[in-house]
């Protein structure tokens, strides 16, 4: 298995988060699992990826660059558990995810 981690510092923070980690998307035949947690750090955003397919470093890396660029988020730790998805999958699972955290966390009572 091939473990990978992005960080990405000067995100916004969501006003009100979640209190539990939301989970879009089903781990089987060529799709992926993200999950999305709050964290105490407002800024950063980190995403760390557990994927069987070696070598893919760079095109992890520009689709995690276009989701930091798109989505602008701290106080998150997003994790990745990957099964061959496409970039695009993981693009449309990463926006789920956070569409889904932020509505969560709009809706939390104090």
């Amino acid at each position: 298995m091939e473990h990978l981690s992005f960080t990405s510092e000067g995100g916004c923070a969501v006003d009100i988060v979640p209190s539990e980690a939301v989970v879009v998307g089903v781990v089987s035949s060529g799709n992926l699992e993200v999950m999305v947690e709050s964290t105490p750090d407002d800024a950063a955003c980190r995403v760390d990826i557990c994927t069987p397919a070696r070598g893919f470093d760079d095109v992890w890396t520009a689709v995690v660059a276009d989701f930091f660029d798109r989505a602008r988020i701290g106080g998150v730790r997003i994790s990745i558990n990957d099964v061959g998805a496409t970039p695009a999958v993981v693009s449309l699972r990463l926006d789920q995810a956070i569409e889904d955290f932020r509505s969560r966390g709009s809706k939390a009572s104090p």
